[in-house]
């Protein structure tokens, strides 16, 4: 991603045109050549999308995985998956090689450091990554699905401001950073009461079973703590010391320990070692972590952490993917001792270094997202994989065509073992004569099930294409995936809904704002899905994610990067006007 593309926006006037896409698709289908609907508010006129089905060569069905690793605790053997083959031993510094999908060359890469490849790294369903409620990573689980926890009660499909907490800017790395950005997700923790007693929280919220907190580590580099219902301060905020850019994690097993990679080197001229660190919540200081500026890393001088973290409790290991092109796997050696009120961590880091033919800048700022044992990345040289969080060992890499930072999203099969990867990259490397390209993957095997290509626009100073991470529709919209893409021809950018089965876009809004901002879907008691996010002009759209109609829209004073979190009613988002805002749905 373009880091001066942090700065205030720069908008550009462009003629408008018409956007096209293609589906390619693995099994016959026959789509509508219009996909149209009714104006929403906040946006540009809707315009006919040709739509054009290009078919695959069928594939025979590869053979299903073995019924005895259905138990949700076991990981999957590497030698039970589809079409699975032993990697080959790589040439000079690389240990492995592996062919990549679809395309000439192949994947090598090596693990640096003592690997323990005796304990399970096992990830539940998504609705088993935490242990206490709330949003505690980024989009709030492995599958990254689960931007909103609970439900709310909406009546009026109203948004409104219910507080505020100021933010300040930051000068760095030549330029000025407001308040919050990409990816920039606050985190919502429901605190057990041994957590809440130990962290010496302002009263009433230590007494209080439903207090829930918003930690929100910001540009400034501080990390506020404030009540989700009133924002009022629950502890004083963490001077972290150096800016924070993308999103945080909390420790899913409840233990106070916050995990946030530095995203910026300077603080108004102050040079911040680049550091992945680690928080103590009851004593609110920095107690561990690991450098950035790494001698194995294959990207020199750039050590950010973007990405959130996925931790599995149950074998007490953390992976992360480092902007300077590494995948760190670290035992955390994790503990709380709620009797004396103390939290301990010590990790002992193993890391991954790899390379395709396309690699050149490298770097990993999309958040990882895993299946069971199965972890996935994407990079800013488009490469895609699945890796063993067992063994590290890479099971298919394939390449997406261009810069890949929006965090891809996971759905389960519910009819048999295996899952789905929904993905999309950039208008980046490729310039004006690029495409956002759109696609399903089967996360088992790599194979391409299907893809819609959207035309965008190169923008040096704000990216273009999928910044965004997809939503899962639920409800009344649970066939579609949504994609928010940026700078469309034509448009500022474009809100599509696809059919998750079929490729087909069954609805797509042209946008008057670009927006980085990943969508969130909030399930209402009355069992619809309420779709809310946010863009460059500081409005934050509420709206029906069946056909992308607005409900009502709102406006934050500046342009909203960051993506937001849901607790039950209320919403929490900050933005370059300097301020965290509490919203709620009504």
């Amino acid at each position: 991603m373009t880091l001066i593309s942090h700065r205030a926006p720069r908008h550009r006037p462009r003629p408008r045109r018409r956007v096209r896409l293609v589906a390619v698709l693995v099994a016959g289908i026959t789509l509508s050549a219009a996909c149209t609907g009714p104006l929403g508010a906040g946006r540009d006129s809707r315009q006919p999308a040709s739509v054009t089905v290009v078919m695959a060569p069928a594939k025979a069905a590869p053979p299903a995985v073995p019924n005895y690793v259905l138990d949700p605790d076991a990981p999957i053997p590497l030698d039970r998956l589809p079409g699975y083959a032993a990697p080959t031993a790589g040439e000079g510094e690389w240990t492995w090689s592996r062919p990549l999908l679809d395309a000439d060359g192949a994947l090598t890469w090596r693990v640096i450091g003592q690997n323990d490849a005796a304990t399970p790294v096992v990830w539940g369903g998504g609705e088993d990554y935490s242990a206490v409620p709330g949003v505690l990573t980024f989009r709030g689980n492995n599958y990254r699905s689960a931007p909103a926890y609970g439900s709310a009660d909406v009546q009026d499909k109203k948004l409104s401001i219910e507080w505020t907490h100021p933010i300040t800017a930051v000068d760095s790395f030549e330029s000025r950073w407001y308040g919050a950005g990409w990816t920039g997700q606050p985190l919502l923790v429901q605190w057990g009461a041994e957590a809440r007693a130990a962290m010496g929280l302002n009263e009433p919220f230590a007494s209080d079973p439903a207090f829930t907190e918003v930690l929100y580590p910001v540009f400034g580099g501080v990390i506020h703590r404030l009540d989700l219902a009133t924002g009022a301060v629950t502890k004083p905020a963490i001077e972290g010391s150096c800016p924070f850019k993308g999103t945080a994690a909390v420790d899913p097993r409840g233990y106070p320990l916050l995990y946030a990679g530095q995203g910026l080197p300077d603080r108004d001229g102050t040079i911040c070692p680049w550091r992945y660190r680690i928080f103590d919540l009851i004593e609110n200081r920095e107690v561990a972590g690991w450098a950035g500026d790494d001698p194995d890393a294959p990207r020199a001088g750039w050590g950010a952490f973007d990405a959130a973290a996925l931790i599995d409790a149950e074998s007490d290991y953390l992976i992360e993917g480092g902007e300077n092109g590494l995948i760190y796997k670290a035992r955390l050696n994790a503990s709380f001792d709620a009797a004396s009120g103390s939290v301990s961590v010590a990790p002992e880091v193993t890391k991954v270094r790899f390379a395709a033919p396309s690699s050149a800048r490298y770097g990993i700022e999309g958040s990882i997202a895993a299946y069971r044992n199965i972890f996935f990345t994407q990079d800013n040289d488009g490469v895609l994989a699945a890796w063993d969080a067992i063994t590290l060992t890479n099971i298919w890499a394939r390449l997406v065509g261009d810069d890949a930072d929006a965090t891809v999203l996971v759905e389960e099969k519910t009819d048999q073992l295996g899952a789905y990867l929904y993905v999309g990259n950039e208008v980046d490397h490729r310039g004006d004569a690029g495409v956002t390209n759109l696609r399903k993957i089967d996360a088992l095997t790599g194979e391409l099930l299907w893809q819609v290509d959207v035309e965008g626009v190169f923008d040096a100073n704000t990216n273009g294409g999928l910044v965004a991470s997809p939503l899962l529709g639920a409800g009344q919209a649970a066939s579609l995936v949504i994609f928010n893409v940026a700078r469309t021809h034509g448009a500022a950018g474009a809100l599509l809904g696809v059919d998750k089965a079929t490729g087909g876009v069954v609805w797509r809004r042209d946008l008057a704002n670009y927006s980085w901002s990943s969508p969130i879907g909030i399930m209402g008691e009355d069992g619809n899905q309420y779709g809310v996010f946010c863009d460059s002009a500081g409005l934050m759209h509420l709206f029906d994610p069946a056909n992308g109609e607005d409900w009502d829209v709102i406006f934050l004073g500046g342009n909203v990067e960051s993506s937001p979190a849901a607790f039950g009613n209320m919403i929490v988002v900050g933005n370059y006007s300097l301020n965290i805002y509490g919203i709620k749905i009504s």
